[in-house]
Parts: C-alpha cells; sequence; structure tokens
C-alpha cells in the first residue's frame, strides 16, 4: 500500500516553486508515494486530509498562512506526520510566524553574493540520507541561515567572506534533520530554482530525505 504525499506550493514565484515541486513530484512517485499537489493551503486546515498523509512537501516562500492553516500544520507534524522541504520553500514560509520556524529548525536570513560557487561539505557520510555521497559543488544561492541547536546536521557548506568579511570561515549547516514531537521534519537548503535539483546529490539528498522524513 502506498504512502501519500502531499505537496504544496505557491508563494514568491522566483523561487519556481511550481516547477521544483513538479520536478520532485516524480521521484516521490518512483520511490513508491501516492503524490497528491495543490496550489493553496486549505489542506492544512483540515484534520481528515493532514491525519490521512504520510509526508508533506511544501515550497512556498514568504506569503502568510492563516492561524487555523498554522494551527492544523503543527498539529498534523507533532502527531506524526512527515515534512521534508528546501531551500525558502520551507525555510523562508511566513516570516511572522515564530511557531513554524520553531518547527522547520531554521529561518533564512541572507544569501551572500546571490548565485555564487560553494561546496557542500558531507558531515555525517554514516548517515543513510548521505551515505555514499561525498563533498559536492553547487552554482546557486548559498544560504545564510539562523539555525535551531538541536537539528542533527548532515551537511554544511564554509563561506568565505568575499562579501561579508564578518562571516569568513562561518561554517553554515546545509542539510539537517530533526524531531518535531511525533513528527520527522527534513531540510536541504539546496534548490533555489529547478535547475538546482539537477545535481545528482541535491535530487538524490532531496529523496532520501523525503523518505526519512515519512511516516
Amino acid at each position: 500500500m502506498s504512502r501519500t504525499a502531499l505537496m504544496v506550493w505557491g508563494g514568491w514565484e522566483g523561487h519556481e516553486p511550481r516547477q521544483c515541486v513538479e520536478k520532485v513530484a516524480p521521484v516521490l512517485e518512483a520511490a513508491g508515494f501516492d503524490v497528491r499537489i495543490s496550489d493553496t493551503l486549505d489542506a492544512y486546515a483540515d484534520a481528515e486530509t493532514m491525519a490521512a498523509l504520510s509526508l508533506l512537501v511544501p515550497c512556498w516562500t514568504m506569503g502568510d498562512i492563516l492561524p487555523e492553516q498554522e494551527k492544523g500544520l503543527l498539529e498534523a507534524v507533532r502527531g506524526g506526520v512527515g515534512i521534508a522541504g528546501w531551500h525558502g520553500g520551507l525555510c523562508d514560509s511566513f516570516r511572522n510566524h515564530p511557531a513554524y520556524q520553531f518547527m522547520t529548525g531554521g529561518q533564512w536570513v541572507e544569501h551572500p553574493g546571490g548565485i555564487v560557487d560553494y561546496t557542500v561539505n558531507i558531515i555525517r557520510p554514516e548517515d543513510p540520507i548521505t551515505a555514499g555521497i561525498g563533498d559536492f559543488a553547487m552554482h546557486s544561492e548559498c544560504y545564510y541561515l539562523h539555525v535551531d541547536p538541536s537539528n542533527e546536521v548532515l551537511a554544511t557548506t564554509t563561506f568565505s567572506g568575499d562579501v561579508y568579511p564578518w562571516i569568513a570561515a562561518c561554517v553554515m549547516p546545509v542539510v539537517w534533520k530533526r524531531r518535531y514531537g511525533a513528527g520527522r521534519v527534513f531540510y536541504s537548503a539546496l534548490g533555489h530554482a529547478a535547475t538546482d535539483f539537477d545535481v545528482p546529490e541535491a535530487m538524490e539528498i532531496m529523496k532520501r530525505g523525503c523518505l526519512w522524513a515519512a511516516r
């Protein structure tokens, strides 16, 4: 019996939310998920719909969320529904909602230099999400995040300080997993645009993170 994944896209169009979801959805389907896609947050307030999910994969940068939608989302994850996402689609949603940010484990604050070349360093090669994946290069936005110290960090990057000298040699989490109540939360900062998922390591990490998060 397949597990159900709900992918929700919207918010700021600059992150290509629809295109990213459409690129990741077939990978989840191939992994055995019954994938449903929505362009509204309405399902979050529907307790019956949320309770039936194995996994929620949102891609919604900025925007806002209604109180009943936020309550439904947080209660579902706390109750055991997995949540997995990438870049601003998970960790730059609903900037005025700290309860949501407490769940995700981080919040975007800057991307020094915009589109840059950087290296993703795997620091937990023994974890199933990153096993067999070596360090790899990205050409995209490199996120500077405010992060929760309880996150289990799997990959990092190191800032050069070319744009902001005071962050030179700062090691920043790129991929992490965490718990929120009974739910599993997975995040990858990779995925500024749909082409980021053409990098095999970025897509493989996202797929494995979704599988880990799903109940």
